[in-house]
């Protein structure tokens, strides 16, 4: 399917902006997911690449202004056309880090016993798959994440982007970024890697998804090969998906991060909109 994206981030203060410095995850690559056909990233200073060890594309810029310029504003806008493979598994190449990087506690996904121990008790056959140390396989990991999904329902605005995997595990609730952190932090607490994935999900019907979360779970760590779930949706990932950035966790590939000084009050705006391409010229 290719896929036509616009992002638009768009901040806006209450005084002037006198300097602000932001790292953005914005970019997506080609890979065995999906085709990057078009691609640009358009923001209020010159944009620079910044080298990244776990195999995304990101930049950063930074922006000075004085107070005389009343400077009460900062759009990024992301936009492009991406062809997407409709594939769920992939392998690593290059120099991105072995799969056992992705096994380390992080403050958003960290391992807990009874993570693991929940896993164990509500997914059939997972306790003999552990005990003959077996890695997962897709039916095993699409029950999990479907395990996953009832036991942190989704419901917006029921936690922040601070929120923890085991505190949306002990409230049961969370939006597509918690139940991926869950997710991963299950998967971690099972001694099995994963990763945080951040991207776009095209879905006419659930356009609060545009902006949208899953996970990378190892399924066979010598050969570097990953199997890519929605937990949201219960499934591998398909043709709707387009891949953006993946890390250890949210926090290591926000879209937009950075500091500033002067501006006030600052006020957040995110509109996406994503639709179907057509056909290639």
């Amino acid at each position: 399917m290719r896929l036509s994206v616009r992002h638009v981030t768009r901040y806006t203060y209450s005084e002037p902006l006198l300097y602000s410095v932001q790292t953005l995850h914005l970019w997506p690559v080609s890979g065995p997911l999906q085709t990057v056909e078009q691609w640009d990233v358009r923001t209020p200073a010159v944009l620079h690449a910044q080298p990244d060890g776990q195999g995304n594309r990101v930049h950063s810029y930074s922006l000075v202004a004085r107070p005389e310029h009343n400077l009460r504003e900062q759009v990024i806008t992301a936009c492009g056309v991406v062809q997407t493979l409709g594939g769920a598994e992939l392998t690593d190449t290059g120099r991105i880090p072995p799969p056992a990087f992705y096994l380390r506690s992080t403050d958003l996904a960290e391992p807990h016993p009874r993570m693991a121990g929940w896993a164990r008790a509500c997914v059939g056959g997972l306790a003999g798959h552990l005990d003959r140390g077996e890695p997962p396989g897709p039916a095993l990991l699409v029950a999990l994440a479907s395990a996953v999904a009832d036991k942190v329902a989704y419901r917006k605005g029921s936690t922040s982007v601070e929120t923890t995997a085991l505190e949306a595990f002990d409230w049961g609730l969370g939006v597509c970024q918690d139940q991926a952190h869950v997710m991963v932090a299950v998967c971690r607490s099972l001694g099995w890697p994963a990763r945080y994935v951040s991207g776009y999900f095209y879905a006419a019907n659930e356009p609060e998804l545009a902006s949208h979360a899953w996970v990378d779970v190892c399924i066979d760590p010598v050969l570097r090969r990953w199997l890519s779930l929605d937990v949201t949706h219960r499934c591998p990932t398909d043709e709707r998906h387009i891949r953006v950035a993946a890390a250890t966790d949210y926090a290591a590939c926000l879209p937009v991060k950075g500091l500033r000084r002067g501006g006030g009050q600052e006020r957040l705006a995110v509109e996406i909109r994503i639709e179907p391409a057509g056909s290639a010229a």
